[in-house]
């Protein structure tokens, strides 16, 4: 099941490619693009906690991009490296976290507190899963939520937040909705790969 739909992620790339295209002859190094990623985020982060729940979905989208960008320019210009994959796995991680802990300052409530706790564990249990299959020798990118997908839903209730929060008349309800969706959704992900781990063990036991 794909949470986004494969004709907007072709068209997503349709518009970033071009983008990729033009890195590459710039000889910029991936991990550069990494780092302009990461400062994105912390400006998305900073707008968030302030309420510009808007410009911080913008600036979301624009990390999430380079998140995209990053890999691309590594395998176009022959400069993917184990350290490089490390190195950008670990960013993201620090990028999740940025991400809700400025959700977190702007509501300033106990119940956003929760979900916000219960998507960060998702979120971090989504990768130390994959990555201790990792060690196991199993591919483990199953699952319905990975950071795409929670790059998309989060920077997209922040730009709807506006039109649709009034439309229900409840201050931010897209955000919440979506925290709400990302909280559920990441922890039922993990739960994916500890039972796809624990088949793929099963048979290779069997």
């Amino acid at each position: 099941m794909n949470l986004i739909g494969d004709k907007f992620i072709q068209g997503y790339f349709k518009i970033v490619e071009p983008i990729g295209g033009w890195l590459t002859k710039t000889g910029i190094h991936p991990n550069t693009v990494t780092w302009i990623g990461l400062f994105f985020t912390l400006i998305a982060a900073y707008l968030f906690g302030h309420g510009s729940f808007f410009w911080g979905g913008v600036f979301l989208v624009i990390a999430g991009t380079c998140d995209v960008l990053d890999g691309y320019v590594a395998r176009k210009t022959d400069m993917k490296s184990k350290f490089g994959a490390f190195f950008d796995s670990t960013i993201d991680r620090y990028s999740d976290i940025f991400v809700f802990l400025g959700i977190a300052i702007y509501f300033n409530q106990l119940y956003i507190y929760v979900l916000i706790i219960l998507a960060i564990t998702g979120t971090l249990l989504t990768s130390y899963t994959r990555a201790r299959a990792g060690a196991l020798k199993i591919d483990c990118k199953v699952g319905l939520m990975q950071r795409p997908e929670r790059v998309t839903y989060i920077a997209g209730a922040a730009l709807l937040d506006g039109i649709l929060g009034q439309l229900f008349r409840v201050e931010h309800f897209m955000v919440i909705i979506v925290l709400l969706f990302v909280a559920i959704v990441s922890n039922i992900t993990v739960l994916q790969r500890v039972l796809h781990v624990k088949k793929e063990l099963e048979s290779l036991n069997s």
